[in-house]
């Protein structure tokens, strides 16, 4: 049975920020990477929160992550920008990029900045929420290691590559967060840590046969030998396979192609090339028109109709996108949240690496 504790919200955060100082960086540095971090975990979101710690401190001690990195703008105009990420932490790289496409739809109506030679930046929605809190609609994506398999295909070649947008409305914003594979690699890992077999239409094996033991999965991706997750839709034609496969390929074209940066398949963890790129838009949708309070009273509107239409035989709630990561923030924030024992043993040990006083932070 999966075993979980509750840890202290709080805690959790004094714990990352601590953690993160010990590697190098700043505290600034360190509470912008703890709060993206954080948020997975008050969303609900496991695969995206703490239990990402372990893949950090590999890729920070190895060099993959360059603590004292400074992403740098290499091409601008007054819309556009491409920033190089030198290897810094992904969060980083991302809510700088985010602020600038922010600033660039307060001059000019939209602003779209891409991001290369990055690292993994945790849920995408955290950034278009960025731009949502200043009442523009937010977008963004990012491409990944390989984790993909195309449509009839037998070998990775596209990434997780989540697609996200957030638009104001009451009294939820709207907020989609979605990778174009069936599931991202991080709820395979959650699966591995459970010792749970996946579902039979998520991944496949080596030869391109469906494959349950998320560990062989995991491992053929890491060895770049075959096999991976499916595309979203799942195997072949019949349930769309092919559209999720064409949706990771346009990510694929914002974030990398557009950057100047390396395409999923070139992104290697193993050999220490991480390059993973981002896209970030901000448009102030008060461009389409002199009302712009009208705009996102008829979003608000559209999202209720959704939310009232006919239930389903036995269902008594419809949600829009973003409803429920909210309302489990709101019980979460000032609580606990849900970990994985063998994700707490995970920071344990990384804290008596660095000999940590707050380990103690990390008991009931």
């Amino acid at each position: 049975m999966v075993e979980y504790r509750q840890l202290d919200t709080e805690k959790a955060k004094s714990f990352c920020e601590a953690l993160f100082q010990a590697y190098g960086f700043s505290l600034d540095e360190s509470r912008t990477i703890t709060k993206a971090l954080i948020r997975a975990d008050l969303y609900g979101i496991e695969s995206h929160g703490i239990q990402r710690l372990i893949r950090y401190h590999g890729e920070i001690t190895s060099g993959q992550v360059d603590v004292k990195a400074k992403p740098q703008i290499v091409h601008e105009t007054g819309i556009s920008a491409v920033i190089d990420a030198n290897k810094a932490m992904g969060q980083l790289a991302a809510v700088q990029a985010m602020e600038l496409a922010i600033k660039k739809a307060r001059n000019t109506g939209c602003g779209m900045v891409t991001v290369r030679n990055s690292n993994h930046y945790g849920i995408a929605s955290y950034y278009t929420e960025m731009a949502a809190a200043e009442d523009l609609i937010g977008v963004c994506m990012t491409n990944t290691e390989a984790i993909c398999v195309p449509t009839f295909g037998s070998q990775a070649m596209t990434g997780t590559n989540a697609l996200a947008l957030a638009m104001p409305a009451e009294p939820f914003t709207f907020s989609y967060d979605a990778s174009t594979t069936v599931v991202p690699r991080g709820t395979l890992e959650v699966f591995r840590k459970n010792g749970t077999p996946l579902p039979d239409q998520w991944a496949l094996d080596a030869n391109g046969k469906p494959c349950t033991d998320a560990a062989v999965v995991i491992d053929n991706i890491i060895a770049k030998s075959g096999g991976g997750i499916n595309p979203l839709g799942g195997i072949g034609v019949t349930n769309g396979g092919h559209k999720g496969y064409g949706l990771s390929i346009i990510v694929d074209l914002f974030s990398a192609v557009l950057s100047g940066g390396l395409t999923s398949n070139y992104v290697n963890r193993k050999a220490g090339l991480n390059g993973i790129c981002h896209c970030f838009m901000a448009i102030d949708y008060g461009i389409f028109g002199d009302n712009k309070a009208g705009i996102k009273a008829n979003m608000s509107k559209f999202l209720q109709e959704l939310r009232d239409s006919k239930k389903a035989e036995g269902q008594s709630r419809i949600y829009t996108h973003g409803e429920k990561e909210a309302e489990m923030m709101a019980k979460r924030i000032n609580s606990q949240i849900p970990v994985n024992v063998k994700t707490l043993e995970e920071m344990q040990n990384i804290a008596r690496s660095f000999k940590l006083a707050e380990l103690s932070l990390l008991s009931p």
